[in-house]
């Protein structure tokens, strides 16, 4: 496994992380036992930091929970994410973000689910937050009190980042960013690199797609519903699969598309930490081979140019 400075405190970090959406039955059942087994095994391969949220899981909360019974023991020897602002909202009842007290309350709360006693980096979960001040705030109350180290929100917005940002107060960003969307190389992340904010990716693997195991004729269910004929986003998984026909081309199928999907967003020179999910420890010790290397200048260029963007910012 790399591992490269990250964030205004510098840890040492690997430079693949796993996130915990997967394993708390929102993208399908999974069991404890074998959501604990994928956790370990990803701290066996290397992985220090784990990415989680508040509201992942059925019922909200259940990530952090599974995150805590496989690694409370470890905690010194780990970084955890995690994220508050949607607790609730899947179930109707949102808790309230409208004051930094209620948003502390939160981040209290996650950390009892978490059995530790502070957070490495917590993030807002709001991608636009109707009131960034109290986050900010709660944030700051959070670090004054022991509980926090590093704060940011995850978004995909640059002008939500820069209210965030605005006195110099986002430490860390989460944003989506893949071989299937490339966007934010524009400005999005200059603005990171820019400002010393340390960038976390999610959706590396594009919710599966850069998988390869899906064609236009797969049936989609939970969070991919909207995939499938007639669905919203139909049209653009559309063009999407037609541009995974094409990478595959560079890359190989299956386990080589992965590694090299999870290698491109790791390879820019921002030197971000690049997220995968899974649901069972075959998928992690495989996602987890990709943080053995970055791509090569010849190998990160040829993947620019399948996608059709010139070879800019690659890490060097």
């Amino acid at each position: 496994m790399l591992y490269r400075p990250f964030g205004k405190h510098g840890w040492n970090v690997s430079c693949v992380a796993m996130g915990t959406w997967n394993i708390g039955n929102q993208w399908g059942t999974v069991d404890e036992a074998t959501a604990l087994t994928a956790i370990t095994t990803a701290f066996d391969n290397g992985v220090n930091l784990f990415d989680t949220a508040e509201g992942y899981g059925i019922p909200n909360g259940l990530s952090e929970e599974r995150l805590a019974k496989a690694l409370s023991h470890k905690r010194d020897q780990i970084f955890i994410a995690s994220k508050i602002g949607m607790y609730g909202r899947s179930d109707g009842y949102p808790t309230r973000t409208d004051n930094a007290m209620s948003i502390r309350n939160s981040a209290h709360a996650s950390l009892h689910r978490l059995r530790c006693d502070h957070h490495d980096i917590l993030f807002c979960h709001e991608p636009a937050p109707e009131h960034p001040d109290a986050y900010l705030e709660a944030f700051e109350m959070l670090k004054q009190e022991g509980r926090l180290r590093l704060s940011g929100i995850s978004t995909d917005k640059l002008d939500v980042l820069k209210r965030f940002n605005h006195a110099g107060t986002c430490d860390v960003v989460e944003i989506d960013y893949s071989l299937l969307q490339r966007e934010h190389e524009a400005e999005l992340i200059p603005y990171c690199m820019e400002h010393n904010i340390g960038i976390l990716i999610r959706g590396a693997l594009h919710k599966g797609l850069l998988s390869g195991k899906y064609t236009k004729a797969s049936v989609f269910d939970g969070v991919r519903a909207g995939w499938n004929i007639g669905g919203k986003w139909r049209n653009t998984i559309e063009s999407h699969l037609d541009m995974v026909e094409k990478i595959k081309t560079c890359t190989g199928n299956g386990e080589a598309l992965i590694t090299a999907a999870l290698r491109y967003v790791a390879s820019h020179k921002s030197t971000p930490v690049a997220l995968f999910g899974a649901k069972d420890a075959q998928q992690v010790a495989m996602n987890s081979t990709a943080g053995e290397r970055l791509l090569t200048d010849e190998e990160y260029t040829a993947l620019q140019t399948i996608t059709n963007v010139d070879a800019i910012n690659h890490a060097q």
